[in-house]
C-alpha cells in the first residue's frame, strides 16, 4: 500500500495554526496521523488505566465493591475465628447439657432426702415451706387414707347385696366428713404456728402447699418426710 503525504503549509490567517509554525520547515505527515480518530485514543487510555489498576490491586470476588481486597493473613484469621466460634458453641451446648444433667441429679437427691435442701425445686425451698412439710408429716391425716378407703367403698358398692351397699354409702359419707373436719383443723393449727414461728414474714401459699401434701400417702410424698409421726416439728 502506497503511503501519501500532505505538505504542512502555514497561512497568515489568524487562528489557523499556532504561532511560530510558519517559520518551521515543511515536514510531510502520513495521512493516517491526520485522519486518525480521537475516540479510539480516548477509549484506549481508560482501558489501560483500569488494567493497570486491576493488575496492581486484584479484587476478591467475595469482597464488596469499592473496598480493597483483604490480605491473606486477615482472611485466614477470619476463617479461624469462624471455625473456633462453631467449636465454642458446640462446647458450650455440651457444657450446658452436662450442667443441666448434674442439676437434675442433685435435685433428685435432695427430693429423696439425701441431698442438699438448696437443690430442691423453688416451691419446696425455704424454712417456711420446710416447717409446713414437717407439720403435715408429724401428724396422722385422714386425707392420706382416702385412696385405700375409696377402693374398699367401691368394692362394697359393687356387691349385689343391699346391706353392703348401704354400708358403703355410709362409709363414704363418714370419710368425706372426717376429711373436711381434719383439713379445717390442720389449716387453723398451721396458720397459728406459722404466725408464732415466723412473725412478720411472708407465709403466703404455705397453708395450701401443706394441705395438698396431706392428700398424698406418706410414702409417696416428695420431698421425703424428715420427721416421724408424733414428733414435734
Amino acid at each position: 500500500m502506497t503511503s501519501f503525504s500532505v505538505p504542512l503549509q502555514t497561512s497568515g490567517v489568524a487562528g489557523s495554526f499556532p504561532t511560530g509554525l510558519g517559520s518551521n520547515p515543511i515536514h510531510p505527515l502520513p495521512l493516517g496521523f491526520v485522519f486518525r480518530s480521537r475516540a479510539k485514543e480516548e477509549k484506549a487510555a481508560p482501558t489501560d488505566k483500569v488494567s493497570l489498576t486491576d493488575s496492581k490491586m486484584p479484587r476478591d470476588p467475595q469482597a464488596p465493591k469499592g473496598r480493597p481486597t483483604p490480605k491473606r493473613s486477615e482472611s485466614q484469621t477470619q476463617r479461624r475465628s469462624v471455625a473456633n466460634t462453631s467449636t465454642t458453641r458446640k462446647d458450650a451446648s455440651k457444657r450446658q447439657r452436662d450442667e443441666r444433667r448434674a442439676q437434675m441429679d442433685r435435685q433428685r437427691q435432695a427430693l429423696s432426702g439425701r441431698g442438699n435442701e438448696r437443690d430442691l425445686p423453688l416451691r419446696d425451698r425455704g424454712a417456711i415451706r420446710k416447717f409446713g412439710r414437717d407439720y403435715i408429716d408429724s401428724r396422722i391425716n385422714i386425707a392420706e387414707f382416702f385412696l385405700p378407703l375409696a377402693v374398699v367403698i367401691l368394692v362394697l358398692s359393687v356387691v349385689q347385696m343391699p346391706a353392703l351397699q348401704n354400708i358403703a354409702l355410709l362409709l363414704w359419707l363418714v370419710v368425706i366428713v372426717l376429711i373436711v373436719v381434719d383439713s379445717f383443723w390442720s389449716v387453723f393449727r398451721l396458720r397459728k404456728l406459722l404466725a408464732e414461728r415466723f412473725p412478720g414474714q411472708n407465709t403466703k401459699g404455705t397453708v395450701w402447699y401443706a394441705l395438698m401434701r396431706s392428700l398424698q400417702m406418706r410414702r409417696l410424698r416428695l420431698p421425703k418426710p424428715q420427721v416421724k409421726r408424733g414428733e414435734r416439728p
